[in-house]
């Protein structure tokens, strides 16, 4: 197809750093966009990849269109697993590294996804007129989603709603085996046996499987036919009521509910049964009629459980740019600073009251002030009443102005979703580095939700009046506690640290009341550690645990500061749990340092000589 004219609105971005490149990659058709805003695609393109070598090829085409526009994101969606940075299509012969192809466009970001999971990542935002329902049911709301699509291939996935959004299912399930429903179906599979050894589900569920389907009851109904296509078959049973055609299409559809049922069992599909690809949105009305909701019911024992759930096509065109879309926003915004709510606000403050919008007029020109002052002082700024800011706060979808500063923040330090990705041997060096750096913040933004304020508030009172602190930890740990006993010697604590067990139990038999020990350990399970720390407990010093909060460690200690990160020490190098150990140090040195009590103690030491540098070299967190 031809390229659209350029819309010369592209140049009118809603984003701070130029539209973003989207697309859609299948075996046949590649699909692009350019999104100028959020749910705003322009310069919509479809290109046949026949017509390109490769696909750098292809993607500087659909650019060249679009030379005066500068680009520095891009995402695509491509009908393919994905793992790591070489990308090797199944149903076309190209291979390519994603970094390479980023470097020969010239971007800052591209992410390759696979293109049901950017389908699957659609779903939630869909609208009632984006969809047909075929059958009956009624969606079950914060429930698993299932998606197929049959095309050139059989795509699969499913949508998992989580505390914070959703998480995609990155299947392969369209090439798990096919199963039969019924004698025709098994002479199909036994045709198709004739070529292939193992008939997967795509084999048959898709628009080259109907081709086979077609020939397969040709010969089983004893007809001499010609080859035809999908579309030609679709026509032939559609326009001109062939009963071949139509039989064909029916067996198809039949098929097709009886995967979607397995998926829906499967997944517990209670949020629904989502249908798009490139064939059934094509059969229009005539889908409802089809023997797909039968089949997709026809599951004995479960079949109130499956009538409950209700099965849908997607009808509304390029359904993935909204999913890839939304990957490629998270992704920014969690790895290039891309400020999401502070668009969000820009592109909705049209929508907003004349008040509402001088609130908004201040979070985008001053947005650190909105996060840092009380509403009274932000009313007043804004020239509005108080309430004109919770509205403000509500109109976005907040429960008020604390609920929109916590967000806020986490938007505007480019906070990353809590997630884990395993790092796999086939990672690229850039993939590996992503990956543990991503891994690492997703865990210190977790355990800052789990923080228990009120033990690091004893823990802080213990240390800033002890006498002496002993730390003692082993292998890992040590390290941490070599970092603390170098901190707290600079607030003149003395402090001692320990990493051989047999003198856990010296050193705290000499213990005394006001003394304290900080005993790290990830498992928190060191026969000569728990011991020691019974040693430490009976002269009367109190014991301050780092440690999982379930341990038997943690039951010992007078304070417990979690750390419930699992990191298996037995097979793997402990990582993360140290980075949180050593956060907690840190967070330690931070507290004591705003101690009243030793602020005065530094004061006295002040005047007998310590000059006023030292004070201010304490610790780095604090104000000058």
């Amino acid at each position: 197809m031809k390229q659209a004219e350029v819309d010369p609105k592209i140049n009118r971005t809603a984003f701070a750093d130029g539209p973003r490149l989207l697309a859609d990659i299948g075996a046949t058709h590649a699909r692009f966009a350019l999104q100028t805003a959020p749910g705003e695609f322009r310069a919509v393109s479809v290109l046949k990849c026949d017509d390109f070598p490769d696909i750098v090829a292809m993607l500087r085409s659909y650019l060249s269109a679009h030379g005066d526009i500068t680009l520095n994101h891009a995402a695509l969606a491509v009908a393919n697993p994905v793992s790591g940075d070489q990308v090797r299509m199944t149903n076309r012969d190209w291979e390519f590294s994603t970094d390479e192809v980023r470097r020969a466009l010239g971007l800052h970001t591209l992410l390759v996804v696979n293109d049901f999971t950017a389908l699957a990542m659609s779903l939630p935002g869909l609208k009632p007129a984006d969809l047909m329902q075929v059958g009956g049911g009624t969606p079950a709301s914060n429930s698993v989603i299932g998606v197929l699509g049959p095309g050139t291939g059989l795509g699969v996935s499913g949508v998992i709603p989580t505390v914070d959004g959703f998480v995609t299912l990155g299947s392969e399930g369209g090439h798990t085996n096919f199963a039969p429903a019924d004698e025709r179906e098994y002479s199909i599979l036994q045709y198709a046996w004739q070529t292939w050894s193992h008939v997967s589900t795509e084999r048959l569920i898709s628009g080259p499987g109907m081709e086979i389907i077609y020939r397969a009851i040709a010969k089983r109904n004893g007809r001499q036919v010609r080859d035809l296509t999908n579309q030609e078959i679709m026509s032939g049973a559609l326009t001109d009521k062939d009963p071949l055609c139509l039989e064909v299409l029916e067996c198809f559809c039949a098929m097709l509910g009886g995967a979607s049922a397995n998926l829906a069992v499967t997944l517990g599909a209670f949020g629904g049964v989502f249908i798009g690809g490139g064939i059934v949105p094509r059969l229009g009305e005539w889908f409802k009629t089809s023997p797909f909701r039968a089949r997709f019911e026809a599951k004995g024992r479960f079949t109130s459980y499956l009538s409950e759930i209700p099965t849908y096509v997607i009808t509304t065109p390029n359904p993935a740019f909204y999913g890839v879309a939304t990957i490629l926003s998270e992704h920014l915004r969690g790895r290039s600073g891309a400020n999401t709510l502070m668009e969000r606000v820009q592109h909705l403050q049209h929508e907003l009251t004349p008040a509402e919008q001088r609130v908004a007029s201040l979070v985008l020109e001053q947005p650190r002030l909105v996060l840092n002052e009380p509403i009274a002082d932000i009313a007043r700024l804004a020239e509005v009443s108080q309430p004109t800011v919770i509205r403000f706060c509500r109109s976005l979808g907040f429960l008020g102005l604390a609920d929109f500063k916590l967000k806020f923040a986490s938007s505007l330090t480019g906070a990353i979703p809590v997630r884990h990705s395993q790092v796999r041997i086939s990672d690229s060096t850039h993939d590996l580095s992503a990956k543990v750096v991503d891994n690492t913040v997703s865990a210190i933004l977790k355990f800052r939700d789990q923080l228990d304020v009120r033990s690091l508030d004893r823990a802080i009172a213990l240390i800033s009046k002890a006498k002496r602190v002993e730390f003692y930890a082993m292998g890992n740990s040590r390290v941490v506690a070599l970092d603390g006993q170098h901190k707290f010697f600079r607030f003149r604590i003395p402090t001692s640290s320990y990493g051989d067990s047999h003198l856990f139990g010296l050193a705290a038999g000499l213990l005394k009341p006001g003394d304290v020990v900080i005993a790290i350990s990830n498992s928190g399970k060191l026969p000569d550690l728990l011991d020691a720390v019974d040693t430490a407990r009976a002269a009367g010093a109190d014991v301050i645990a780092i440690t999982a909060s379930n341990s038997p460690l943690a039951k010992k200690a007078t304070v417990c500061l979690a750390v419930d990160h699992s990191e298996d020490s037995t097979t793997f190098l402990s990582m993360i749990s140290r980075i949180l150990q050593l956060l907690l140090i840190d967070i330690l040195s931070v507290g004591i340092s705003l101690d009243a009590q030793n602020a005065e103690l530094v004061l006295e030491r002040k005047g007998e000589g310590i000059e006023s540098e030292t004070r201010r070299l304490l610790i780095s967190h604090l104000d000058s």
